[in-house]
């Protein structure tokens, strides 16, 4: 343990480092690096001459210092799984950007504990899947992968991003649908003689009438400007002539997210929509902006990006199994969904992270996309939504829920299996949702969270609690 550390005196942290014992006395102080005895044991108070540091905690911190993350660290955090380096491209890469998601962890989490726990072919399961991370993760290093998740949005985002494609042939659609909807803006803006490539069971007299009777949402015709709303359904009508419909959908959605009438700056959490052609002060641009009045910019942007991303995971994808269900976590039949191909073999283990209590109302947060294409809602299944607040009633109907999720998925584990649950468990929830699950906690796992997509930068910390069967 002592070599693992580095230990060192305080005069010899200053030197080697190049700081003065003062300062390495007020990085003890303010917590950012731990106090240890002559044994390697973490202490609060030393003799005289037994006090020690580590050295590799030392560097590490100031090596935060160097690239201003100092603020995301303290003493106890683990040095390597805050990937403070890791840039956003990395972060995003291939799939894991095809839609935006609130609440997900980054794959390079995922990777780092499932290429220290697992062996390839191993079945790993996540029973909150969300946008799929440890579904694609999984599978990239080799896994077969199993997802449950209430919602259809969530399945379908998950679905697109698993899915094998014809590489080729997507993007030929992909493309084809931009350039259509395109031609429609075209005609929108400028002039009726611009030539539509209609499909036979479409008419260009009434088109646009036509179109807006298809939309009976007040919210579609609340947060978007008319011309936005016109071209996201004429792509709408677009998807059923072609063969990768789900893929389509889920360009649509990325689009029509980025193009209400919202600031710029809020495209997560929006509140109200602005009136449309209204200027505001923009945070995330410094100067005054307008809301977006189109859809077509952002399928646009997100066309070419969204085949881009596909063939790069195509390339890196394994051919292990992936299956996607959609339904409650706490009643589900896990045998009457198991590929066939995994015949009667246990589950591996578990990589997940539960929804935080009283954090997110999970679908409210695509409301859009319901509205949009008719998903049915199971908000009344979300456990620890937001609306339902972090009051006590509401913790313990949290932690009962969480319980009952893994009572009936546990029994398809192994009885070795492990079980890793990513919380930022505030409230101290997990020991009793370990104990009434039939779980103990083996181990944790303390990360800062950084350079969160649309969330900010403030300092921010969550437990990787690493649990096993209890066995009875």
């Amino acid at each position: 343990m002592i070599d693992d550390l580095e230990l060192v005196t305080l005069d010899e942290a200053a030197q080697i480092v190049g700081k003065t014992t003062h300062n390495i006395r007020d990085y003890i102080q303010r917590g950012r690096i731990n106090k240890y005895n002559k044994n390697g044991e973490l202490i609060l108070k030393a003799s005289n001459g037994d006090l020690r540091v580590s050295l590799k905690e030392l560097k590490i911190f100031l090596s935060l210092v160097e690239i201003g993350e100092e603020k995301h660290h303290h003493a106890g955090l683990h040095p390597e799984l805050g990937f403070y380096n890791l840039p956003e491209h990395q972060r995003t890469k291939h799939v894991h950007r095809l839609h935006p998601y609130l609440g997900k962890f980054i794959p390079q989490l995922v990777e780092w504990f499932l290429q220290r726990y697992f062996m390839p072919d191993a079945i790993i399961l996540d029973p909150f899947m969300g946008s799929g991370t440890t579904l694609v993760q999984g599978n990239e290093m080799g896994m077969h992968t199993i997802g449950i998740d209430i919602s259809p949005f969530n399945c379908l985002i998950a679905k697109v991003k698993t899915d094998k494609y014809n590489c080729e042939k997507a993007r030929t659609e992909i493309l084809e649908v931009e350039r259509r909807v395109k031609t429609f803006s075209q005609y929108l803006t400028h002039s009726p003689a611009v030539n539509l490539l209609l499909f036979p069971d479409e008419k260009m007299e009434g088109l646009q009438e036509s179109l807006l009777s298809e939309c009976q949402s007040d919210y579609l015709h609340s947060w978007f400007a008319p011309r936005t709303l016109l071209e996201m359904l004429y792509y709408r009508r677009l998807i059923p002539h072609y063969y990768y419909q789900d893929l389509l959908k889920i360009v649509l959605s990325r689009a029509v997210r980025s193009s209400r009438l919202i600031p710029h700056y809020d495209l997560a959490t929006p509140k109200a929509p602005l009136p449309v052609g209204e200027q505001y002060w923009c945070r995330k641009h410094n100067r005054f902006c307008t809301p977006i009045d189109n859809c077509i910019e952002k399928i646009h942007a997100y066309s070419e990006d969204t085949a881009r991303r596909i063939t790069e995971f195509d390339g890196l994808r394994s051919d292990k199994t992936v299956t996607i269900i959609q339904g409650d976590s706490r009643s589900i039949q896990l045998n009457e969904h198991y590929p066939d191909v995994l015949g009667n073999r246990l589950i591996d283990g578990i990589f997940t992270s539960p929804p935080y209590v009283g954090q997110i109302d999970y679908h409210d947060q695509h409301i859009y996309a319901y509205e949009l294409f008719g998903f049915p809602r199971q908000d009344e299944s979300e456990i620890g939504p937001k609306k339902s607040g972090k009051s006590k009633l509401a913790q313990n109907k949290y932690v009962e829920g969480i319980a009952e999720v893994f009572r009936n998925i546990l029994p398809f584990v192994k009885p070795d299996g492990t079980i890793f649950i990513v919380a930022n468990d505030r409230f101290d929830l997990y020991p009793e949702i370990a104990r009434l699950s039939g779980m103990f906690i083996q181990e944790e796992f303390h990360r800062a969270v950084t350079k969160r997509t649309e969330q900010g930068n403030d300092p921010y910390q969550e437990t990787i609690f690493m649990l096993k069967k209890e066995h009875k």
